[in-house]
């Protein structure tokens, strides 16, 4: 069973067509990497897998299921989570209420508008676990927008890890980020266990292709190029579109 399949995903905004006719098919445990020049798709792409934007056409699956019409609320209660290219977190509130936040998303007690947050035992102690994964458990109590920009990233990757996923979708995790950051959140992205199948747009060669057991690389919202990182970076459309030579 694939654990994340897309086929003939179509997105256009009037007579500008984002995404053409892609496929992609990911197996479970899978790190796949999307690269492409700006304008490529990639995030257009991400919007659709998410259920924040709907495809003209084509069909999306999750682990076997077709979540095409699925509402993106719905989406995350079935094993998807992502993070965001731009960073928008609640910057007054500590580290642990935002992962907190992000937790009571998927939980009964969202329904109750009585219900105070921090008495909630077992969604606390859900956010600080994934606080620690990510190395951030002994500044829990700090206010986010006390934090660095790579501190952020890894609140926002806690996020989307306390929710158990088994799927999840990066946008971006590297942009912005120094290079002591860039090593501490691909430190943290290896760490990850293969039961949480990976799929990764970013811009940083690098970073990436340590990462990737896959690349797909999208121009002009089509799939132009697909394999290995050896294949993919030999390939001369590759080079010619996105890295320039």
């Amino acid at each position: 069973m694939s654990a994340l399949t897309v086929r003939g995903l179509c997105k256009s905004f009037g007579g500008l067509h984002v995404t053409r006719n892609v496929d992609l098919h990911v197996s479970p445990g899978e790190r796949r990497l999307i690269i492409g020049p700006n304008g490529a798709g990639k995030t257009t792409l991400f919007n659709q897998i998410t259920g924040d934007l709907k495809p003209t056409s084509g069909t999306i699956s999750l682990l076997g299921q077709d979540i095409t019409r699925v509402p993106s609320r719905m989406r995350a209660h079935l094993g998807l989570a992502r993070t965001y290219q731009i960073i928008t977190l609640f910057g007054r509130d500590t580290i642990l209420h935002n992962v907190t936040l992000a937790l009571l998303g998927l939980s009964p007690v969202r329904w109750n508008p009585f219900v105070r947050l921090d008495r909630q035992t077992e969604l606390i102690e859900r956010a600080e676990a994934a606080l620690a994964r990510v190395g951030l458990e002994g500044m829990k109590h700090r206010a986010l927008g006390e934090t660095s920009y790579g501190e952020r990233r890894r609140v926002e990757i806690a996020m989307a890890l306390a929710q158990n996923p088994k799927v999840l979708l990066l946008d971006e995790p590297f942009a912005g980020l120094s290079v002591d950051e860039r090593r501490d959140v691909s430190r943290l992205l290896a760490s990850i266990p293969r039961d949480v199948t990976m799929v990764m747009i970013e811009h940083d060669m690098d970073v990436a292709l340590e990462f990737a057991d896959r690349i797909t690389l999208l121009h002009f919202g089509e799939v132009i190029v697909e394999g290995s990182r050896a294949d993919v970076v030999a390939d001369p459309r590759t080079r010619e579109v996105y890295l320039g030579a």
